[in-house]
């Protein structure tokens, strides 16, 4: 990496990182997602689990950018160190799939906002849609080529631009706020009192759309190679999760106080608009919109500055091909960019033949980006007993990296096993890939360990196996 570019991004900006990629679209509906499997009483466990279980996980990514300064990749690095090449390609693969479809959604997302005030556009999936969005999609890139830095900044003031509408939603909410409301129907069950069967399994709905809404905890962490100071790393990560987990928390709670959840749970799209127009009237639905598109175009340029860096740092490593690792004279990494945006552009066409074509893909990638996730907080587990009982903060960074990995498997098994089989035809498709890698690039003449072979085998099978089920219509979602 170029001495000019490198050691650029403060405290400020990364914390800006996790926030913006955090907060994207699911922000605006989350009071009706979470309403619609849910209770208040499960709704308030399900947030206490998530706060411990990101928290944990932000927490193991500030031990190790601490502990493992080397590893600037961070989110596919620790897959690697701790579990080999073929593990810590996975992670990778899984990573950037996930990232540049998840851009494909956000174009649709953004000009469905944008239809609200120009019809032309209608749901955001015609042709003047396409068109406007790549525009935008080009125009990212373009910023980004500038230079890493520049788009943070960028990034920074539109990620403090977006919340004024979500803080004016909250003031309202606040004041509108009824306590007999939030508690009607408090447990959501056949007897209204608590039943722990029927709670738990409230609860375990709300994990399904946390996994969605909280995707780019690990933001920060892929920028590690271009932080001004390393402990900035881990700073910027807790304490984004941390003031995302208060932005969420009081929208869902707030927003039970001041419609029951029957209510919610019917509101249209996006379901903080409609809310709001229930309470101040219209100008707070043109509020909301204006906020979500703010919000929408920050989140996808912080993602398609993640879904660019990563190849790049990945195949600095040998993990991904050479050709990824080309930057350009302001230290952007061209050819990821380059590669990853056309596939973007070419995915929005599947909208002029069928939505569900999106659907699928994203479904699939948004449990994908699990696999790092979990390899991360493995990582942090295996490292810290590998360490002597005298280095300072052992035992808590065991406790962190139990309750992470813990909490990783239960995100996973939330996910349900449809998705999770679905996953495994993104991850097939990587075998040939990595086998190429190694064979022609990395000159290895042993590509996997025996463990590693079993692993191709399974992805390979169960993706079989699962386009199987899709043909036959045994998997739905």
């Amino acid at each position: 990496m170029s001495g000019r570019t490198k050691g650029k991004l403060g405290l400020l900006e990364l914390t800006a990182l996790v926030v913006g990629s955090i907060i994207g679209g699911g922000v605006f509906n989350l009071m009706h997602d979470m309403a619609a499997s849910a209770g208040s009483g499960a709704i308030i466990i399900g947030w206490v689990i998530t706060a411990i279980g990101m928290i944990s996980l932000a927490l193991s990514f500030q031990n190790l950018t601490m502990k493992r300064p080397d590893l600037d990749a961070g989110v596919y690095s620790y897959a690697e160190a701790g579990f080999g090449k073929y593990m810590g390609f996975n992670s990778a693969w899984g990573y950037w799939l996930s990232a540049w479809l998840g851009n494909v959604g956000y174009a649709t997302l953004l000009m469905s906002a944008v239809g609200y005030f120009f019809p032309i556009f209608g749901d955001g999936q015609n042709i003047w849609s396409i068109v406007a969005a790549s525009v935008i999609l080009w125009a990212c890139h373009f910023m980004i080529l500038k230079g890493i830095e520049s788009a943070s900044f960028v990034n920074t003031i539109i990620t403090i631009a977006k919340l004024i509408p979500i803080f004016l939603f909250l003031v309202v909410m606040l004041i509108a706020f009824k306590l007999d409301v939030f508690s009607h129907g408090f447990w959501y069950t056949p007897s209204g009192g608590f039943e722990f069967a029927n709670v738990m399994e409230q609860v375990r709905g709300t994990m399904l759309v946390t996994v969605w809404v909280f995707i780019g905890i690990e933001g920060a962490v892929v920028f590690s190679g271009r932080a001004k100071k390393r402990s900035d790393i881990g700073k910027a990560t807790v304490l984004g999760i941390i003031t995302i987990i208060l932005i969420y928390m009081l929208i869902t709670l707030l927003s039970l106080g001041v419609m029951k959840r029957a209510g919610l749970a019917n509101l249209g799209q996006p379901a903080m608009a409609e809310l709001l127009k229930s309470v101040v009237g219209e100008w707070g639905a043109v509020l909301v919109n204006i906020g979500l598109i703010i919000s929408v175009i920050g989140a996808w340029l912080s993602w398609t500055m993640f879904a660019g860096q990563l190849p790049y740092e990945a195949a600095k490593t040998g993990t991904f091909p050479k050709w990824f690792a080309k930057e350009n004279k302001n230290g952007a990494p061209i050819n990821s960019l380059v590669f990853t945006n056309i596939w973007v552009e070419i995915f929005m066409f599947s909208y002029l033949i069928t939505a569900s074509a999106y659907n699928f893909f994203y479904s699939i990638a948004s449990a994908a980006i699990l696999v790092p996730y979990a390899f991360s907080a493995f990582y942090q587990l295996k490292y810290s007993m590998h360490e002597t009982k005298a280095v300072k903060g052992r035992t808590i960074n065991l406790i962190v990296g139990l309750v992470s990995s813990i909490y990783a498997l239960w995100l996973l098994y939330a996910t349900g096993f449809d998705f999770l089989l679905l996953m495994m035809i993104l991850f097939a498709a990587g075998v040939p890939v990595y086998i190429y890698m190694q064979k022609k690039e990395n000159k290895v003449d042993k590509v996997f360990s025996p463990i590693e072979a079993g692993v191709a085998i399974v992805f390979v099978v169960l993706a079989i196996y699962a386009v199987y089920q899709l043909v036959i219509g045994g998997i739905s979602f």
